[in-house]
């Protein structure tokens, strides 16, 4: 995999990215089997403990649409936080961020779709619907000093609608940063996106959405996620989502098991020269212990 941008060599700043591990929530989300409390707390703190420094730890969400989360409280009660590592929930309402300020979390996500039909499956409201209700969420956000990432789902592609507009991705990303949201991350849903529909969706929205507030989630399953990180990395973007050992998928898009996985992200870009702060032994041994954690799941 080729991720040098350009034939110059790349300036310090340019060669630090930061990884966004998502297995333990959108990873596990996808599982049927129940986990062990303590073994999710095993994943979250073994992930920091390889230098992860981002960690989205689990999502405040009703426990009948996404089971395997009904734990997240007792997690975050449980976990031994590093100082260091910032632990992330998802949230899809007030009543949800209300239950993640009282486990202690400080930073959360929110979850929007560029697909109408996507939004209303999986969180039973319009775009326009759904912005208004984290708009609400943002303003109790910023009075806690909690910090608020923002999701854009099916931006290469819906399991309802087929192709979404570009233009599309950019407004909701755009409304996103409007009422808040220090970054938003484009997520390839069914995992369809190619290199040149990556460049083709970030061509224009990054001429109205600096690429310092843009991160990137690919899922892998057809192939391509490490090609479309190249081409996100030449646009500029140096945020990546990713997960270990390829965990998950989407519950709500049906066929897109497979997050890109993180030992691989982080391989390919030490091999080109990148800086993540994670060591790369130790993130591969923590993959390799995943199958015997989801083995345990009752």
């Amino acid at each position: 995999m080729n991720m040098q941008v350009g034939s110059a060599p790349l300036s310090r700043p340019q060669r630090k990215v930061e990884i966004v591990e998502v297995g333990p929530r959108d990873g596990l989300q996808n599982e049927h089997r129940i986990l062990p409390i303590g073994v999710k707390v095993e994943l979250v703190e073994a992930l920091a403990a390889t230098g992860l420094k981002r960690i989205e730890v689990g999502s405040f969400v009703s426990p009948k649409q996404v089971p395997q989360m009904a734990d997240s409280a007792e997690v975050f009660a449980r976990l031994r936080r590093d100082p260091s590592v910032r632990y992330s929930a998802l949230v899809p309402n007030l009543t949800g961020f209300q239950a993640a300020v009282q486990s202690g979390v400080r930073e959360i996500a929110v979850f929007a779709s560029a697909s109408e039909s996507f939004s209303e499956k999986n969180i039973r409201c319009s775009i326009a619907d759904s912005l208004v209700r984290y708009r609400d969420v943002a303003v109790e956000a910023s009075r806690h000093g909690i910090r608020m990432r923002g999701y854009v789902s099916c931006v290469l592609g819906c399991p309802y609608e087929g192709f979404v507009p570009p233009a599309r991705v950019a407004s909701v990303a755009q409304s996103l940063l409007d009422i808040g949201c220090f970054e938003v991350s484009l997520g390839d849903t069914i995992g369809a996106g190619t290199p040149e529909s990556t460049r083709a969706l970030l061509e224009p929205l990054l001429g109205s959405v600096p690429s310092a507030q843009v991160a990137v989630h690919f899922h892998d399953t057809s192939g391509r996620a490490l090609e479309n990180i190249q081409v996100a990395l030449e646009a500029g973007i140096r945020v990546i989502d990713a997960s270990i050992a390829g965990l998950g998928g989407c519950p709500f898009a049906p066929g897109s098991p497979g997050n890109v996985a993180t030992e691989r992200v982080v391989a390919a870009l030490h091999a080109r020269g990148f800086e993540t702060g994670v060591n790369e032994r130790e993130l591969a041994a923590v993959a390799r212990r995943v199958p015997d954690m989801l083995g345990s799941a009752g």
